[in-house]
């Protein structure tokens, strides 16, 4: 399979941009996603400071790929104005990136602030999740649902002003038309709705991930948790709140009460977010307590914030240790093997992919790759590749088949 557009400079963007070094310098790196890396930049012309991000073509496999990466770009024109959404200053592509300016916010992630700050109640956190669910009804009134609503896709442009908060990153939102439904599996398994994992969902799943937010906020867990992803899976469908351990019975009733409302299995009876922000815990002079929240809720919401970044660490350091080409093969890999679309691949999904690439694993091997889960996503893949005993028998035979389709 050919690599898209690596050397038609106009084919992401469809049209041909000023070169990006020629209005800015380059800075220090601010950032590394899957596909690309977030610098500081500096527009030559006044001297301020923006944020660049930039995708790497070469890692743009499919149509697809390609495809996301102009809805990124034409959402976040669309959202432009919005004062709690990043705002985008322009586009450029080269031969071998595409380049997203955009507003810079140095300020850091939500839960740091929070961590920080030390005094923190009911109320502190109702202002929060105010400007989160102010995105999402935006975002909702534009057409757009944004399917990965979580806290460190939220930064503040500056550290000392809570209500400089912003959403950052689009790459997974989609333009939606009323009533249409929508069966990719896309998000993050903590704050997933479970009509997501039923593939059949529309807007209302932005507000059960918001209210899943919430719920951590408060408590400084998240609502559905497990050691593995299908277990965490498992109990998104059951959709169990526990409002029974601490800090729950200290916690106001008024609290609850909107959580259940955005935490609400059924989607059509779930609260919108026009009415989540008009519920009295959340509105102006709303009922929301200001008294000092457990200690313990900041300690475990610093441990939540912590793991989380050594998950992104890991998984970083991993993908940066694999060439572009075996990545793209691993991609290639995971799409083939996964057979029903799903974005996750079983055991049986696997066990086949790994038979057609010649592998010779045992079952029982097969199993130990996939420690407890029973399911992995793409990341775990990449990363199980790298570790796993299927990573040394199989580099070969991905970097013929990048070889043999480049």
């Amino acid at each position: 399979m050919k690599h898209s557009g690596g050397n038609q400079a106009c084919f992401v963007l469809g049209q041909k941009t000023p070169s990006i070094r020629d209005l800015y310098s380059l800075g220090h790196k601010l950032g590394q996603g899957q596909f690309g890396t977030t610098y500081m930049c500096r527009e030559i012309s006044t001297g301020r400071e923006y944020a660049c991000k930039s995708i790497t073509k070469r890692k743009l496999i499919s149509k697809e790929d390609v495809e996301d990466v102009r809805r990124e770009i034409q959402i976040m024109h669309h959202l432009a104005g919005y004062k709690n959404i990043v705002t985008i200053k322009g586009a450029y592509e080269d031969p071998l990136y595409v380049h997203i300016v955009m507003e810079l916010c140095s300020g850091g992630e939500l839960f740091d602030r929070i961590i920080q700050r030390g005094h923190y109640s009911e109320r502190k956190a109702a202002e929060l999740i105010k400007i989160i669910v102010g995105v999402v009804e935006a975002c909702h009134s534009l057409g757009v649902m944004h399917r990965d609503l979580k806290p460190e896709n939220f930064l503040l442009v500056n550290k000392d002003d809570d209500f400089s908060l912003k959403a950052i990153d689009f790459g997974l939102s989609v333009f939606f038309k009323p009533g249409q439904i929508f069966e990719d599996v896309v998000g993050s398994p903590y704050y997933v709705a479970p009509e997501v994992l039923l593939k059949h969902y529309g807007p209302e799943a932005d507000v059960w991930t918001a209210g899943v937010i919430l719920y951590i906020l408060v408590s400084g867990v998240p609502p559905f948790w497990a050691e593995t992803q299908q277990g965490i899976f498992d109990a998104v469908l059951k959709g169990h709140i526990d409002f029974d351990s601490d800090p729950w019975p200290l916690i106001s009733d008024s609290a609850k009460d909107l959580i259940r409302g955005m935490l609400c299995s059924r989607p059509s009876e779930r609260l919108t977010a026009h009415q989540v922000l008009r519920h009295p815990w959340i509105c102006e002079n709303g009922v929301a307590p200001d008294r000092a929240l457990d200690p313990a809720v900041l300690s475990r919401l610093k441990q939540f914030s912590a793991m989380n970044k050594l998950k992104q660490m890991a998984l970083r350091v991993i993908a940066e240790s694999l060439s572009e080409e075996e990545i793209a093969g691993l991609k290639e890999m995971f799409k083939a093997m996964d057979t029903d679309n799903s974005g996750a691949i079983t055991f049986d999904e696997l066990k086949a992919g790994l038979r057609r690439y010649g592998s010779t694993l045992k079952d029982t091997e097969i199993r130990d790759l996939m420690e407890a889960d029973g399911r992995i996503d793409y990341g775990e893949f990449v990363a199980m590749m790298q570790k796993g005993i299927a990573g040394r028998t199989m580099r070969k035979s991905i970097n013929m088949s990048v070889r043999n389709n480049a």
